[in-house]
């Protein structure tokens, strides 16, 4: 098994910390359930006996009779035999009504180290920041990194590329993997994404037109990358016979967003150093469901590798927008610690036009904040303090 310790070595800190609930969020099948085993052995390798870890996965048939607040909150406290210190996991937590009063009163007691799980709405912390009164920390589980992919598949260095483009095609689901075929593959991804809409989307969201909701998450996969127009997606729904009002439109977004299927992107202007709220843009979450949703199922490797070094600067930690300068925009914006990198993305640096394009995005930025091209591009062209990256060092540096 892959031991994720690019979110290991996040959590750690936080084992032994009362007062915070600690929350995994993100895509379903993205490898939340295995990272909290990973974290119960590392806790039972510190000492802590089962009987102070408790474990309950809510897509289990086992805890069906668990179905509100304070059943949970009576179920645990039934559990809790001493005063000793417990361990508490709850894995698809969203599935319990108002589960966040149970956590708060549990958390209140000092008595639990509090860790959960969900991948809907409900982890993106709009209806918990009031109940938990700030009281947690999340952490955002993403498909399999790069570097991740090449350790769970034992893959040589002479056989990147194959794994890249695999990864283009699809994806980087861990279950996913397991699969060889193009038709078992396929049908792994389709479970996956009906699995987010009947029981996040349908269920929990309430969203009736299915078919809407899959045009417009079709549209914005097939326009990745081009600034997001309302405008574009309404005349695009008409042609195909589906008129909705502009709110459910955004209604619909926000869910795809708040199920971790897309992720929008902010522009940031350079110079005015502001975050912008208009003009966004939209990368997906994974790209083997990118590929399933799309019509026309020709890969783009241009925007797969847009897409999968945003996906790279997020799981390393970075808050990332899309740079607006004076005279265009650059493809990334990436800050951590107080600190910014500009970031081109470019296929092949194939010609002099080409070089002049990617290099001279950064004319019209005049800070001193690292500037950055990366490529597939074996041959280092660095130039005037910009400096060139091959994309398999990106994908493999920790350190970037």
């Amino acid at each position: 098994m892959l031991k994720r310790e690019i979110y290991l070595r996040q959590i750690r800190n936080f084992y032994d910390e009362y007062s915070l609930i600690k929350i995994l969020y993100g895509l379903r099948r993205s490898g939340k359930s295995v990272i909290l085993t990973q974290i119960i052995d590392e806790i039972k390798e510190n000492g802590i006996d089962d009987k102070h870890i408790i474990y309950l996965n809510f897509e289990s048939l086992e805890f069906e009779f668990i179905k509100n607040a304070k059943d949970l909150d009576s179920y645990i406290k039934k559990l809790t035999l001493d005063k000793k210190k417990y361990y508490i996991f709850l894995d698809e937590v969203q599935k319990i009504d108002n589960f966040e009063k149970a956590i708060n009163s549990l958390r209140i007691t000092n008595q639990y180290s509090i860790f959960i799980t969900g991948s809907n709405s409900k982890m993106t912390f709009k209806e918990l920041s009031t109940d938990l009164s700030g009281r947690y920390i999340s952490f955002r589980i993403n498909s399999l990194t790069f570097k991740e992919a090449i350790e769970f598949t034992d893959t040589k260095p002479e056989n990147y590329e194959k794994l890249l483009f695999d990864i283009f095609e699809w994806g980087g689901l861990p279950q996913r993997f397991s699969f060889k075929d193009e038709r078992a593959l396929s049908n792994y991804i389709s479970d996956v994404y009906d699995s987010i809409v009947l029981k996040d989307v349908v269920e929990r969201i309430g969203i009736k037109d299915i078919t809407a909701f899959n045009l417009i998450l079709q549209y914005i996969l097939e326009t990745e990358g081009k600034e997001f127009s309302a405008n574009n997606i309404m005349n695009y729904l008409k042609s195909e016979h589906r008129e909705i009002g502009t709110e459910t439109l955004y209604n619909y977004i926000e869910s795809l967003c708040s199920t971790f299927i897309i992720n929008k992107v902010y522009r940031y202007d350079v110079s005015g150093k502001a975050v912008l709220k208009t003009l966004n843009k939209y990368y997906a979450s994974d790209l083997g469901i990118k590929k399933l949703k799309m019509n026309n199922k020709e890969v783009n490797y241009s925007l797969c590798m847009e897409n999968i070094v945003y996906n790279e600067l997020i799981s390393k930690g970075y808050d990332v927008y899309i740079g607006k300068t004076k005279k265009g925009e650059v493809d990334f914006v990436a800050t951590k610690n107080k600190q910014f990198k500009y970031i081109q993305v470019c296929y092949y640096l194939t010609n002099e036009e080409t070089i002049e394009r990617e290099f001279g995005a950064y004319e019209s930025i005049n800070d001193n904040y690292e500037k950055f091209v990366i490529s597939l591009d074996r041959l280092d062209m660095s130039k005037n303090g910009i400096k060139h990256i091959n994309l398999f060092n990106f994908l493999t540096n920790d350190d970037f």
